[in-house]
């Protein structure tokens, strides 16, 4: 079944860490921390997998403060969002301001379906990560924003600066409740189009992906995005890779 927390966590910035050792193979996160009336709120954020499943990171700038206005309208603290359009969830798929422009996000999404269809990767192969699709975006004009190879550091690297400059910051993602640790937010990634067979298929569905949306002074919106590279980013009404 899609996500059963899912949701935004709004507050401010109040602390940024990362796991204390990067041991190349395993999972390795960055740890966010907001100020919220309910108290901190605590995010992990994937950034390296074990198995060599490889992860990507974009980043979505330029917005203003009315693409995220349902969101931007709530209190500071966790609001569960309905897997819609309308409750400010995200979706990387279907969400008009994370989309590249139109006369490449068509062409891009017809080549890599056609490359499923004859490579027919296994299920669950990390067959899915930027492609040569992604490094002729990156310096094209436009709007374009590539999927670039995490290395883990590089994901938190591009972030951290937006965090700093941020007034207010918006984890997207599931709830869970840390006990002594307070409660926080996981799942701050894409979370549909993970294969059939794989423990993540059922979590599948629309309108329920993870990011950090970060609102600056001026009115600009920063989305920082996350995905492994098992997951495609065609799916059905389901959330399931077609």
């Amino acid at each position: 079944m899609p996500l059963p927390r899912y949701g935004v966590a709004a507050g401010t910035f109040h602390d940024f860490t990362r796991d204390p050792s990067h041991d190349f193979g395993h999972w390795y996160h960055g740890h966010l921390t907001l100020t919220t009336p309910e108290g901190p709120y605590h995010a992990a954020l994937d950034v390296d997998s074990p198995d060599d499943n490889g992860v990507a990171y974009r980043v979505v700038d330029g917005l203003t403060t009315a693409d995220v206005a349902a969101v931007r309208a709530l209190p500071d603290g966790f609001h569960p969002l309905a897997s819609t359009p309308a409750s400010g969830a995200l979706d990387y798929v279907r969400s008009p301001q994370l989309q590249d422009a139109a006369w490449l996000a068509a062409p891009a999404a017809l080549a890599r379906r056609l490359r499923r269809l004859v490579a027919r990767p296994a299920p669950g192969a990390a067959a899915f990560g930027p492609d040569l699709l992604d490094r002729l975006a990156g310096p094209l004009p436009g709007r374009t924003f590539p999927w670039v190879p995490s290395d883990g550091d590089n994901a938190l690297d591009v972030l951290q600066p937006y965090l700093h400059a941020a007034s207010r910051i918006y984890v997207f993602g599931q709830r869970f409740d840390g006990g002594a640790g307070g409660p926080g937010v996981h799942d701050v990634h894409l979370n549909q189009g993970d294969p059939y067979g794989s423990q993540w298929w059922p979590d599948n569905g629309t309108w329920q992906d993870g990011a950090v949306v970060c609102e600056h002074p001026t009115g600009t919106v920063a989305v920082w995005q996350i995905k492994f590279d098992t997951q495609v980013l065609t799916t059905d009404d389901a959330g399931h890779p077609r």
